[in-house]
């Protein structure tokens, strides 16, 4: 440099600083490019907001990897921080645990949220999906969390925003006076004080803070602080096996059935034969069919030939006009029973007509024996004596009949003539008593 000229040696120092300048912009770039990178990189894995794990334990950690997403309703929602194995003993067989970032684990509840593992593609892959909750009590809280007496507590503005964390009991087993996440209520925390409860735990639903505040106790049915060392929350899981699997036991299945289907594919050759030998027997059935279609096509063209077509065919000629003869005779004995009915009908209604006539004619002497009945019937409630007055009269007349019968003078009068014997017939014997009765 010392041996260059003033004017080189100025020239080379313009150089000099263009190549510091280019430099220290290249650098300013690449340190602008690289924050830039890390920025977004944060924003898409959620550096910047608060974030929570949970855990759950499967059969199997086919298709699962470290930093594979976690999805809610179709968005990535955080991803996969720990895979390893349980112990032996253990119900499950794979440890998984996985972190869900703001605001989307607000979406998981105490009740219905799952973690659902289903298959990715066709290589084998899975993916882990989380399910929203189905009742409004969140897994994790974000809101303040304070706790004071019943009386401060009836205090604070605007209580409906205002939930209760603990189910407190009424002293005495009276029953559960609050329930989580239940709103305050005046009346509630009257009744709180008045049982002599100190201190509730109450959470601000208007204000959000940017760190968790509690967490569920699903062993307690209440929520603990949230600290630094407190544990992931375990969701139950809802595991499907990997397509590979599937296929997998599709293809044993169909390996197991395939020497049965192998059997039924010689079942059907030999059904085949069979059917083809019953073809060839069909077709020398309608060979011999041909005649009996023949003679029954003439049948029918001859019973189609006009009326009496069939008596014609079944009877011979002779019988046939034995037949219309005896038709015709019936015909004319059936017509002369109907003029004779007809009169009939006639007579029956000339009678009907006299009848009629006759009753109309033998009601009045009907009605004047029932007057004369009636009479008698009135005379005789009048006069009670009659009746008995009648009776001594019919048994004198009676008296006065038989006395009669047994006087000389009028004993002929009643004497009955014994019937004739007939002709040839012998006299009965007649015994005497005495010598005066033979002399009568």
């Amino acid at each position: 440099m010392q041996d260059l000229t003033p004017q080189l040696r100025t020239r080379l120092d313009r150089v000099e600083r263009a190549v510091g300048v280019f430099v220290l912009l290249a650098a300013l770039v690449l340190v602008a490019g690289f924050a830039f990178y890390l920025y977004h990189t944060a924003l898409r894995k959620g550096w910047f907001k608060t974030q929570v794990h949970y855990c759950t334990s499967l059969d199997s950690a086919a298709g699962l990897k470290l930093g594979d997403p976690v999805k809610l309703m179709g968005f990535d929602v955080g991803e996969i921080t720990r895979i390893d194995t349980l112990p032996p003993d253990d119900l499950f067989s794979v440890y998984v645990e996985f972190k869900i970032r703001s605001p989307y684990f607000g979406y998981l509840w105490t009740r219905g949220t799952r973690v659902r593992v289903s298959p990715a593609d066709f290589l084998g892959n899975r993916f882990v999906e989380v399910t929203k909750g189905t009742n409004y009590m969140p897994i994790h809280l974000v809101w303040p969390v304070r706790e004071m007496p019943p009386r401060e507590a009836a205090a604070l503005p605007n209580l409906s925003q205002v939930v209760f964390l603990d189910a407190v009991e009424a002293p005495g087993g009276g029953g559960r006076l609050t329930v989580p996440m239940q709103p305050l209520e005046t009346n509630v925390l009257d009744q709180l004080a008045a049982a002599g409860v100190p201190m509730v735990r109450v959470a601000d639903r208007q204000v959000s803070t940017k760190h968790i505040t509690a967490v569920w106790n699903q062993a307690t049915d209440h929520y603990d602080p949230y600290t630094p060392r407190t544990k992931p929350y375990w969701l139950p899981p809802e595991e499907s096996p990997a397509l590979t699997e599937r296929l997998d036991n599709l293809v044993r299945q169909a390996e197991e059935a395939l020497p049965g289907i192998l059997a039924y594919t010689n079942q059907l050759a030999a059904v085949l034969g069979q059917a083809a030998q019953v073809s060839t027997n069909v077709d020398g059935l309608l060979l011999q069919a041909r005649s009996l279609v023949t003679n029954l096509t003439e049948i029918s063209g001859a019973l189609a030939a006009g009326d009496g077509a069939l008596g014609r065919w079944l009877m011979p000629e002779d019988l046939y006009a034995q037949t219309l003869t005896i038709l015709t005779n019936a015909n004319g004995a059936l017509t002369h029973a109907t003029s004779t009915f007809t009169n009939a009908g006639s007579l029956l209604a000339a009678a009907n007509t006299n009848l009629v006539f006759l009753a109309s004619r033998l009601d009045p002497p009907l009605q004047n024996l029932s007057l004369i009945i009636s009479n008698l019937n009135t005379q005789v409630e009048m006069n009670t004596n009659f009746v008995s007055t009648l009776h001594e009269l019919l048994a004198n007349t009676d008296d006065l009949i038989q006395g009669l019968k047994r006087h000389w003078l009028f004993r002929g009068a009643f004497k009955t003539n014994a019937p004739a014997a007939p002709r040839g017939a012998a006299k009965p014997f007649q015994r005497y008593t005495s010598p005066k009765g033979s002399l009568r």
